[in-house]
C-alpha cells in the first residue's frame, strides 16, 4: 500500500490565506511608516492591531475566507474590497468620534489602504492563476471516483468535468447493478463494483471517493465505510433528497454518541456571536439617527388619535417562546386575543395617520428596541400574531421550523413580495418557504443583501395595509 501523503485541505489552506492577509497588511502598514520618517509610536501600533482584529472579524463574519467554488472567485474579490473598505472607515469613524483623527498621517492611512488593497487582491489572483495553470497541464490533479451511478452522482461527475480548476480527474463509477438499471449518462463510465472501488482505494489510485449511494442503502454504505477503513482515502457523502432538506444539519455528540442535525439553527457559537454583535450596532446605530424621526411618529399619533403611542402585541420568538413585540399604534383597537383579524384594505380600524405608517412601514420602526433587548433580529423571519401561528402551524408543513432563528424586522420573504396580508393559504405556504430558504442559507453577508434590498424595495408596497 502507497504511504500517506500530506495534503492542503479545505482548513488548511484558509488558514493560509488569513496568515497572508494579516502578514500583508501588517507588512504595508509598516514599510508605509518607515518610508515617511513617521515615527512608529504606541498609537501607531494600537491602529494597527486594531484594524487587525475588526478586518479579521468582519472577513470571518461575511465568510470571506470559506471555500470558494470555480465561477465565483470574482464574488471573493468583491467580498475582500468591501471588508478592506469597511474596516479602514470604521476605523477613520472611531478616530473622528474620539477626536484623534488629527494624530495620524493622511498620507500613511491612504497609502496604507491603496498599496495593501492591491496587494491582498494581485496574490489571491497570482494564486489562482498558479493553481489554474498547474491543472490545465495536468499537474497537481486528483484522482477521485464516485460509488454510486445515481442521478447526484452522475450530477456530480458533470460538475467535476465541467470544472478542471476544481483539480479533480473523476475517473467513473463503481455501482454493484447491472448496466440495465443504471442512468444512460454514467453507463459508459462504469469501472466495476464497490469490491473493485475498495480495491482502487487500497492500492492508492484515488485521492477521494465519492458515495452518492441513497440513504435508504444504509447496509450497502456501511459495509463500504468499513471496507474503505483500511485505507487512507478521503471518503465523503454526497447527500440525497432526504439530506438535502436537513436544516443545517452537522456532526454533533453527545457523550460517544455521534449525532446529525436535522432541525437546527444556523447560528450556534461563534455564527450567533456575528449575528448578535452585528444586530446591536445596526440596531443602536438606526435608533439614534432616527430618534428625531421616532418622537415625530410619536407626536403624530397623539394629535391624530386617541390612545397609546405602542402597541404591544404577543408574538412567538427563537424556539417559540413569547415576546412583546413593539409598533406604532396604527389602529383604534389593539387586539392581542385568541382571535387575532389581520388587516385589510380600506380596514376602518385603521386611523388615517396609522394607514400612512403602515404602507411606509415605518409603523415597525420601534421593533429595533427589540432587536438591542435580544428578542428579534435586523433580519430574519417576520414575527406573526400567535392567534395566527397556531392556526397555520396545523395547515402548512414545517411552519413551526420558522421559529428556530430570531424574527426579523425584515427577511427574505418580505424583499420577494410576500408580505402584508396572508388571505389565502398559498400566500403563507410562499412565506413560509422563502423563511426556511433563509434559515438554511443563513449569512451575514446574506443579511446585509436583504436590508440594501429592504432600503431599495421593501419599505413601500402594495400588499401593506
Amino acid at each position: 500500500m502507497n504511504q500517506p501523503t500530506f495534503r492542503y485541505t479545505g482548513h488548511a489552506s484558509s488558514a493560509l490565506y488569513r496568515l497572508v492577509d494579516l502578514l500583508i497588511i501588517g507588512a504595508v502598514f509598516l514599510s508605509i511608516i518607515w518610508f515617511h520618517n513617521v515615527h512608529l509610536d504606541s498609537r501607531y501600533a494600537l491602529l494597527l492591531t486594531v484594524f487587525l482584529l475588526v478586518f479579521s472579524y468582519i472577513g470571518e463574519s461575511v465568510q470571506l475566507y470559506r471555500s470558494w467554488r470555480v465561477g465565483r472567485f470574482s464574488r471573493m474579490l468583491f467580498l475582500l474590497v468591501v471588508v478592506h473598505t469597511i474596516t479602514l472607515l470604521l476605523i477613520i469613524s472611531l478616530l473622528f468620534l474620539i477626536k484623534q483623527s488629527e494624530a495620524f498621517s493622511r498620507v500613511v492611512l491612504i497609502g496604507w489602504f491603496t498599496i495593501s488593497l492591491f496587494l491582498l487582491v494581485f496574490w489571491r489572483c497570482a494564486a489562482r492563476w498558479i493553481k489554474s495553470y498547474q491543472r490545465r497541464r495536468g499537474l497537481a490533479m486528483q484522482k477521485v471516483a464516485i460509488v454510486g451511478c445515481t442521478d447526484s452522482g452522475v450530477a456530480l461527475m458533470a460538475e467535476i468535468q465541467s470544472h478542471p480548476e476544481l483539480g479533480f480527474e473523476c475517473i467513473g463509477f463503481f455501482d454493484d447493478r447491472t448496466k440495465d438499471r443504471l442512468p444512460a449518462e454514467g453507463q459508459p463510465f462504469i469501472l466495476g463494483g464497490t469490491d473493485d472501488a475498495v480495491r482502487y482505494a487500497a492500492e492508492g489510485d484515488l485521492v477521494k471517493l465519492y458515495i452518492c449511494l441513497p440513504m435508504m442503502a444504509e447496509k450497502r454504505i456501511a459495509e463500504v465505510i468499513t471496507a474503505l477503513g483500511d485505507s487512507t482515502i478521503d471518503v465523503l457523502m454526497v447527500p440525497d433528497f432526504l439530506m438535502k432538506n436537513l436544516m443545517h444539519g452537522r456532526i454533533g455528540n453527545v457523550g460517544d454518541i455521534d449525532t446529525i442535525s436535522v432541525f437546527e439553527s444556523p447560528s450556534f457559537g461563534i455564527q450567533d456571536f456575528y449575528k448578535r454583535t452585528f444586530d446591536i450596532l445596526f440596531s443602536a446605530a438606526v435608533l439614534l439617527l432616527i430618534s428625531p424621526l421616532l418622537l415625530a411618529i410619536a407626536l403624530g399619533i397623539k394629535l391624530t388619535s386617541p390612545g397609546p403611542v405602542f402597541f404591544r402585541q404577543d408574538r412567538y420568538g427563537l424556539d417559540g417562546r413569547r415576546i412583546g413585540v413593539l409598533k406604532f399604534r396604527s389602529m383604534r383597537v389593539m387586539d392581542n386575543g385568541a382571535k387575532v383579524v389581520q388587516a385589510t384594505r380600506n380596514d376602518s380600524r385603521i386611523t388615517p395617520f396609522g394607514a400612512f405608517l403602515r404602507r411606509t412601514s415605518l409603523d415597525e420602526l420601534p421593533q429595533f428596541i427589540n432587536v438591542l433587548l435580544g428578542d428579534m433580529s435586523v433580519v430574519g423571519p417576520r414575527p406573526h400574531a400567535v392567534a395566527h401561528n397556531e392556526e397555520y402551524r396545523k395547515q402548512v408543513s414545517f411552519y413551526m421550523l420558522r421559529h428556530k432563528m430570531r424574527p426579523g424586522i425584515t427577511g427574505l420573504a418580505q424583499v420577494n413580495g410576500w408580505r402584508g396580508e396572508t388571505d389565502t393559504l398559498e400566500k403563507m405556504e410562499m412565506r413560509v418557504k422563502y423563511d426556511l430558504e433563509y434559515i438554511r442559507n443563513w449569512s451575514l453577508i446574506l443579511d446585509i443583501r436583504i436590508i440594501f434590498q429592504t432600503l431599495y424595495k421593501g419599505f413601500i408596497n402594495k400588499n401593506a395595509y
